[in-house]
């Protein structure tokens, strides 16, 4: 999310003296270190890169930009380099490291982005600008990233052309955005069927079937309920705490994403035969 930002900013003209991000990693078990898509984005533009935050207090910028970096600056920094952030919620709702993801699981209708003053704390700064988004009832966090990073580059360039001018403070009650753990993501069956269809459009959604690991990639909830134990597949559609969720595209454990009619001719699930929503033994 933060490649845009980027890209925006170079294309308005700003100088950036360095760009600050990850270090190169393993992307699998054998492969070779690759760099950060911002790194990548940065060397694109032919701009100095490191890995340390605090190199940025030594290349004489007037103002730090931050976004998606993941990680508190500390005050030091902070005192030498004015820095702000870039921030995909309508703080103080959403504070934190998965604001995105909270939104759509919590069935928020609205959300924005923030252009924020950084302050040592977790997203308490004041709030230059903000602009706001609907959430579709069919959103999916890539989908809704990508709308709030488009809207996030147009209102971070506008802001800073503008002049930042004075903050204003964060009003009402604050919310956190904790990181997203696959417990976040296991479909339990007693839940209703769109609390169960925000899960999947978040990503990474999954069961269990006869013990093995089951990804929910697409579905669709109904309000028509299965007369049966939550979790019992019934033809395409799973039964539910209330309605039932329709399963479009699965991916069993170790294969790749396939519409779940195939995953089914494979799979052969029987009369009464159930996901389960455990961790397997």
């Amino acid at each position: 999310m933060a490649v845009a930002p980027l890209h925006a900013l170079c294309a308005a003209g700003f100088d950036v003296a360095l760009v600050i991000t990850g270090q190169d990693k393993r992307r699998g078990r054998r492969a070779e270190p690759t760099p950060t898509p911002v790194k990548l984005a940065a060397v694109e533009h032919g701009l100095p890169v490191s890995h340390d935050p605090d190199d940025a207090a030594g290349v004489g910028a007037d103002l730090g930009v931050v976004v998606a970096y993941g990680r508190i600056l500390r005050r030091p920094l902070l005192e030498q380099l004015p820095m702000i952030n870039l921030h995909f919620s309508l703080l103080p709702r959403w504070r934190g490291a998965a604001p995105v993801e909270r939104a759509l699981l919590a069935g928020d209708l609205t959300t924005g982005v923030c252009v924020m003053a950084v302050e040592e704390g977790l997203d308490t700064g004041g709030v230059y600008a903000r602009t706001e988004l609907a959430i579709r009832r069919t959103s999916t966090a890539a989908e809704l990233g990508a709308q709030l990073t488009d809207a996030g580059s147009t209102l971070l360039v506008d802001t800073l052309h503008a002049g930042l001018g004075e903050p204003e403070p964060q009003t009402g009650e604050p919310t956190y955005a904790a990181k997203i753990t696959p417990a976040d993501l296991l479909l339990g069956w007693e839940r209703p069927a769109a609390d169960l269809d925000r899960i999947v459009r978040v990503g990474g959604a999954w069961s269990t079937f006869r013990d093995r690991r089951l990804k929910v990639l697409r579905s669709r909830p109904w309000p028509e309920a299965l007369d049966t134990v939550p979790g019992t597949l019934v033809d395409d559609r799973v039964a539910t705490g209330d309605g039932s969720l329709q399963l479009l595209e699965v991916q069993p454990e170790g294969k790749g994403p396939v519409p779940f009619a195939a995953w089914a001719n494979g799979a052969r699930p029987q009369p009464g035969d159930r996901l389960i929503s455990e961790v397997p033994a």
